[in-house]
C-alpha cells in the first residue's frame, strides 16, 4: 500500500521572523481577526500582522486579519471570548508584556471556568532578560498557570512553530479552555526557515484525547441506559454548556424529540434546546424558571448532558432532584463524573456520537414511550408557574424591556450581558431558537464581559443583530469599549437597564442584610450614560423614562444601522425572581409576588450565615 504524500505547505522553507511566522499561523488556523494592545515586547509581531494585512489585501481593500484594538487588554480578552463563543471558533488575543499580560489574567481564568477557546499571545523581555526584573516583565507562567489550561514560555525559537500549532490544539480539544503562549522578543525578531508543519509532542494529553474521542457507548451500556427508560414515566433531560462547545445541539434536540423528553438548560446551556418548543424549560438552577425547578424535583430519571451540577444548579446537592431514581451524566471531562452528584450511569465521550448511538439503539429496540401524563404535567407547570412580573405602576419594568426587545428579534439575536441582575432577566425572558446566541461569563461571573464579548462577537455573527445588555453598574468595569464600537463602526446595540446601582448585590441586602445598602447604591453617582455616550460619537444614544415611550424608541433603536446605545431607568426596587437561596433545595424557592409557589410559600429572609455562595 502507497503512503499517501502530504502536501508541503506552499511557504515551507523560507526564510521568516519569529514574528512572521506567529503571524502565518494564525492565518494556516483559520484566525480572520485579532483582539490586542500593542506595546514594546510584541511590537514585532504587531508589525508583522501590519505587513501581513498590507501583503494579502482583498480587492474591496478589507484586510484578512484585522486587528481591533481596545481601550483596555481585559476587554481585549473578552472580545476574544465573545468572538469564540459566539462562533465556536479558538478566538485570539494579542498583547504585550507586563501589565499587558496581567490584565488579561480575568478574561483566561473567565474562559477556563466556562470551558471557552481561547489563545492568548504575550509578549515578554528578551529571553535574557527574563528573571530580572526587566521594564514591563511579569512571570506570566507562573501567573497564567493556575488561570489557563495551559501555558507555553517559548524560549527556543526552532519550537515557536510547533508551540503555536500546540496552542491552538489543547486550546480546542477536549474540554476547551484558553492557551497562552509568552514570547520573548528576541524569538520574534529571530529568523529561520519556516517549516509549515509539526506540533510539540504531547503523548500523554493525545493519549487522553484519543481514549476519549474513541470511547463510544457499548452495546450493553445502551442496553442498560434503556432499561434505565422504561423503568421511567418522567424522564428530563438537563443539558449544559458541554452540548454548545460540543457542537452537540442538533444530537441532543434528535434525541429529545426521538422519544419526547423534556429538556431544561443551565445558563450556559441556553440555546442547546430552542426555548419556544413546548417541551423546553428553559433554565434551571438559582434563577431558573419555577417550572424547570419543580420539574426537577418531580422527574423519576435525570439525564445531564455536558453539565456538572454546580453549586447554581444544585445548590444542596443532597436535596436535587429528589425524586430520581436514576440519574445519567454525559461528559467529555472524566474528572466532573460523580464529582458532586453520584450518578448511577454514565459515559465520558464526544456527545454526538455517544447521543446518536443510544438514540439508534433505542429506536431499534422498539422502543415508543407514552409519556402523555408527564407532557401534561409539564405543561401544567409551565402555565401555572409562569415567569410574571409587576404589569402595573409608573416604573419600567426590565423584564418589558427584554420582552419589548424579544418581540422585535424573536429569538435569533445575538445577545451577550454583563453580571448581576440585568443577565438574569435576559436569561429568563429572551428566546434563543438556536446555540451560540448566548453569551455570558457564568461560572466567573464577571462585570465588564458584556461590551466587549458583543463587540467580539460582532465579527463572528456578521448579518445578525447583536445586543449587549448591561447594567449600570456592569457597564462601568469596561466602559472604555463604548469608543471602540464607534472607531471601528461595529454595529452593536448597547441596552444599560439602569436602577442606579449594583442591582444584584442590594437584592441579596435586602433579603439578607436587612436592607442594608453597603457600598452598592449609586444614586450620589453623577454619571450622564447618554452625554457619554454622545462623546463617544453615538449618532443614536437615547434615554427612556416613561412606559409610553418604550416601545417606540426600542424598536428606533433596533433599527438604527450603526452602533446604538439606549437607557432605561428601571425601577431600582425590581428583583430577579424565582430565586433558590444558597444551600437550598428547589422545594425552598422563593418566587417573589407575581409568580405563584408550590406548596407554603417559603421564608423570604435567609440567616447571612448560609449566603456565603453569593
Amino acid at each position: 500500500m502507497n503512503a499517501v504524500l502530504k502536501t508541503p505547505h506552499p511557504l515551507a522553507g523560507h526564510t521568516m521572523t519569529g514574528a512572521e511566522m506567529l503571524v502565518q499561523i494564525l492565518a494556516d488556523e483559520g484566525v480572520d481577526v485579532v483582539f490586542g494592545y500593542s506595546g514594546g515586547a510584541i511590537l514585532p509581531s504587531y508589525d508583522a500582522i501590519f505587513r501581513f494585512n498590507a501583503a494579502h489585501a482583498r480587492a474591496d481593500g478589507s484586510e484578512p486579519m484585522p486587528l481591533i484594538v481596545p481601550a483596555n487588554e481585559q476587554a481585549a480578552g473578552f472580545m476574544a471570548a465573545g468572538y469564540s463563543r459566539a462562533s465556536g471558533k479558538v478566538g485570539v488575543c494579542m498583547v504585550t508584556s507586563g501589565p499587558g499580560a496581567t490584565n488579561t489574567v480575568t478574561p483566561v481564568r473567565d474562559c477556563m471556568a466556562d470551558s471557552i477557546p481561547m489563545v492568548v499571545i504575550c509578549g515578554q523581555v528578551p529571553t535574557a532578560a527574563v528573571g530580572t526584573d526587566a521594564f514591563q516583565e511579569a512571570p506570566i507562567s507562573s501567573i497564567m498557570g493556575a488561570a489557563a489550561k495551559h501555558v507555553f514560555l517559548v524560549t527556543d525559537a526552532t519550537k515557536l512553530e510547533a508551540t503555536v500549532r500546540s496552542a491552538f490544539e489543547i486550546a480546542r480539544t477536549g474540554r476547551p479552555g484558553p492557551v497562552v503562549v509568552d514570547i520573548p522578543k528576541d524569538v520574534q525578531n529571530w529568523s529561520g526557515p519556516f517549516r509549515g508543519e509539526g506540533t510539540l509532542p504531547l503523548p500523554g494529553y493525545r493519549a487522553r484525547l484519543k481514549e476519549v474521542y474513541e470511547n463510544r457507548v457499548q452495546p450493553a451500556q445502551a442496553e442498560a441506559f434503556l432499561e434505565l427508560l422504561k423503568a421511567s414515566k418522567r424522564p428530563l433531560i438537563y443539558a449544559g454548556g458541554g452540548v454548545i462547545h460540543g457542537e452537540a445541539a442538533a444530537s441532543l434536540r434528535a434525541f429529545a424529540k426521538a422519544f419526547g423528553i423534556p429538556v431544561t438548560t443551565t445558563l450556559m446551556g441556553i440555546g442547546a434546546y430552542d426555548t419556544t418548543e413546548p417541551l423546553c424549560l428553559q433554565m434551571l438552577g438559582m434563577h431558573g424558571t419555577a417550572f424547570a425547578n419543580y420539574a426537577v424535583d418531580d422527574c423519576d430519571f435525570l439525564i445531564a448532558i455536558g453539565a456538572r451540577f454546580d453549586d447554581r444548579v444544585a445548590g444542596n446537592p443532597a436535596r436535587f432532584a429528589p425524586s430520581a431514581k436514576a440519574i445519567a451524566h454525559f461528559d467529555i471531562d472524566p474528572s466532573e463524573i460523580n464529582k458532586v452528584k453520584r450518578v448511577h450511569w454514565h459515559h465520558v465521550g464526544e456527545l454526538n456520537a455517544a447521543l446518536t448511538t443510544l438514540r439508534e439503539h433505542i429506536a431499534a429496540q422498539g422502543f415508543r414511550p407514552d409519556y402523555t401524563a408527564w407532557h401534561a404535567h409539564i405543561a401544567e407547570l409551565k402555565k401555572t408557574y409562569a415567569m410574571n412580573y409587576e404589569r402595573g405602576g409608573e416604573w419600567i419594568q426590565p423584564h418589558a424591556v427584554i420582552e419589548t426587545i424579544n418581540r422585535i428579534t424573536r429569538g435569533e439575536a445575538v445577545v451577550a450581558t454583563g453580571v448581576g441582575q440585568h443577565q438574569m432577566w435576559a436569561a429568563q425572558y429572551f428566546d434563543f431558537k438556536e446555540p451560540r446566541l448566548w453569551l455570558t461569563s457564568g461560572s466567573m461571573g464577571t462585570m465588564g464581559f458584556g461590551l466587549p464579548a458583543a463587540l467580539g462577537a460582532a465579527y463572528a455573527a456578521r448579518g445578525k443583530v447583536v445586543i449587549d445588555i448591561d447594567g449600570d453598574a456592569s457597564i462601568r468595569m469596561n466602559y472604555g469599549e463604548l469608543e471602540t464600537a464607534t472607531t471601528y463602526n461595529i454595529p452593536v446595540k448597547i441596552v444599560v437597564l439602569n436602577n442606579v446601582g449594583d442591582g444584584m448585590v442590594k437584592q441579596w441586602q435586602r433579603l439578607f442584610f436587612e436592607s442594608r445598602y453597603s457600598g452598592s447604591d449609586k444614586t450620589l453617582h453623577q454619571k450622564d450614560f447618554i452625554k457619554a455616550a454622545e462623546a463617544d460619537g453615538y449618532k443614536f444614544a437615547a434615554r427612556v423614562e416613561k412606559k409610553a415611550d418604550l416601545d417606540r424608541v426600542v424598536a428606533e433603536f433596533i433599527a438604527f444601522d450603526g452602533p446604538a446605545f439606549l437607557e432605561v431607568m428601571i425601577d431600582p426596587m425590581a428583583s430577579v425572581y424565582p430565586m433558590v437561596g444558597p444551600g437550598q433545595a428547589y422545594e425552598q424557592m422563593i418566587t417573589g409576588d407575581w409568580i405563584p409557589t408550590r406548596g407554603a410559600k417559603p421564608a423570604e429572609r435567609v440567616d447571612a450565615s448560609s449566603t456565603q455562595m453569593f
